[in-house]
């Protein structure tokens, strides 16, 4: 019945509404406690010394009319909470207290991320497409901050951590590279285009999370026709932010100019007699194991804005070589 329906989801709305105000209490009284520590700390002489002291006595304290969620360990993220969240950087003129979006266990997530940008990025983006626990986690263990700065230029850093990523231009939904640890295909593992795409379809839903914002998924393997001749686009999408297809081309081994001319080939049939006037030019993703960047800029014209070729890895990436990157990056 109709009337059953309409009941249970005005109860679920009301359940998560409570989840939420009882979630942003919790995580405002943890800022508080630590807030409070720190501010005992301050008046004690031998400050380092005298706040493990009063943490151990708070822990002994709480621990015995409030249970195990009072150890050291947590008191000492709650301080370190408050260190990371002062008042005067995240407080209105009104409250006394910052208005906190995400639960205390992301929180604690993003307490062990040291540089304050990166941190605020993963906050934000967090907050903005609600993501979970583990999303949070796969999106930092991807480097995904690291990934798209290496995109960007200092200005566009700091807009990373100030409004997190912003999906404006063609450019903004691409990156290089894509990573596809959740696959699970071995490094040096053999494995054909074909079996690249079905453990995508497989894993859609993560795949669709590492792509970004704005992607839903339309096809596999969709076929376009013209003077009696077949072809077979491997992933059609679509971004609702940039209103445009996606069409993404998997190769396995280097990047081939003729990889690039064939993709330019399904955007323009897309743009041709798929697309819809108000929507915006396709954009075409040759997602390859590596790639010439002299390849690619002599083969794509210089005002390239539709085609892109960007490589994957089946491993997360390690954060100092990426961290090395955009160091030159950002000398250039």
């Amino acid at each position: 019945m109709q009337i059953i329906s309409d009941i249970s989801h005005i109860l679920r709305q009301a359940q998560q509404s409570v989840y939420r105000s009882i979630n942003q209490a919790m995580v405002q009284a943890y800022w508080r406690v630590g807030r409070r520590i720190v501010e005992e700390e301050q008046q004690g002489e031998a400050k380092a010394a005298y706040g493990k002291g009063i943490i151990k006595s708070l822990s002994a304290a709480l621990q015995q009319e409030f249970g195990k969620g009072f150890s050291v360990d947590n008191l000492e993220n709650m301080r370190r909470f408050y260190l990371a969240y002062p008042i005067s950087e995240t407080a209105s003129r009104i409250s006394e207290t910052p208005e906190f979006q995400l639960s205390w266990s992301h929180y604690q997530v993003l307490l062990r991320i040291e540089n304050k940008e990166e941190r605020a990025f993963y906050e934000i983006e967090a907050a903005q497409n609600n993501w979970s626990l583990r999303e949070l986690k796969r999106q930092f263990d991807s480097a995904l901050y690291l990934r798209l700065a290496l995109s960007t230029d200092k200005a566009g850093l700091r807009k990373l951590s100030q409004e997190g990523q912003v999906i404006q231009s063609p450019q903004d939904a691409v990156k290089d590279p894509y990573i596809l640890e959740f696959l699970r295909l071995k490094e040096q593992y053999r494995y054909t285009e074909n079996d690249l795409e079905n453990a995508l379809i497989d894993k859609l839903e993560h795949f669709l999370l590492e792509l970004g914002k704005g992607f839903t998924f339309v096809a596999r393997q969709k076929r376009i026709s013209f003077d009696e001749r077949h072809f077979y686009i491997d992933l059609v999408f679509y971004n609702r932010l940039l209103r445009c297809f996606v069409l993404i081309d998997l190769k396995i081994g280097d990047l081939k100019h003729q990889d690039l001319g064939q993709m330019q080939m399904y955007v323009n049939y897309y743009d041709r007699f798929v697309k819809l006037e108000e929507e915006n030019k396709t954009i075409g993703i040759v997602l390859c194991q590596d790639k010439s960047e002299t390849l690619v800029e002599i083969t794509l014209p210089e005002d390239n804005q539709q085609i892109f070729a960007s490589r994957y890895q089946t491993v997360l990436p390690s954060k100092e070589e990426l961290q090395h990157l955009l160091t030159l990056h950002l000398k250039k």
